[in-house]
């Protein structure tokens, strides 16, 4: 794959370490998996990374900014999940995912979203089950690590790193403005990879 086809330099991916995986790794990420390095940990495929980030870009941009979920339990995501929220007007929750305001009408936060993105689907395991009980897709970022029970989009990531985090919420609020006719082209986006890391 040429450089200039990937979504943003090469460089950039590996610098963040988005596609440095765990020592494990479960059946289902196996096909994201590029090699195994002599300490143990795997790496994903940078061109399976590129690819999916714009399918999970272009099947987020097909629902309303009303429609989409986003949960991030997991700390090292909370800027970049926020950031996210902020630029795009889609609903996040950064911290603990607030049981049943997708299966509860009766909660002031219910939500009828019709799709939720979670950023790893065990500590977000919870809106992952309300999602499944009301029957919406979700879409998670996985690591090598990770199950992909009740996942209908596996995007495939180091989902623990902030820099990882932060470059993959960067290229995806990019890619869905760009989408959503929001941003012309990416020179007109003024934020950098560095607003959407955490410190």
């Amino acid at each position: 794959m040429a450089e200039e086809s990937f979504l943003v330099p090469r460089d950039a991916y590996l610098k963040s370490g988005i596609h440095i995986g765990t020592k494990f790794r479960t059946a289902y990420m196996e096909q994201f998996i590029y090699k195994t390095r002599p300490d143990g940990l795997s790496v994903l495929n940078l061109q399976k990374i590129d690819e999916r980030l714009r399918v999970a870009a272009s099947f987020l941009a097909q629902y309303g900014i009303e429609d989409i979920l986003v949960v991030c339990r997991r700390e090292n995501g909370w800027k970049a999940v926020e950031l996210f929220s902020k630029l795009t007007g889609v609903r996040a929750f950064a911290g603990r995912y607030p049981p049943g305001i997708l299966t509860n009408p009766n909660l002031e936060e219910y939500t009828e979203a019709k799709i939720v993105f979670v950023v790893d689907a065990w500590p977000d395991r919870n809106a992952v089950l309300d999602a499944v009980k009301v029957g919406i897709p979700v879409v998670a970022l996985c690591d090598t690590n990770n199950q992909s029970n009740f996942i209908d989009f596996v995007m495939p990531c180091n989902n623990k790193g902030k820099k990882s985090l932060g470059l993959l919420f960067y290229i995806l609020t990019k890619e869905f403005l760009k989408l959503k006719g929001k941003l012309k082209s990416d020179e007109e986006f003024s934020n950098k990879i560095e607003d959407f890391t955490e410190e």
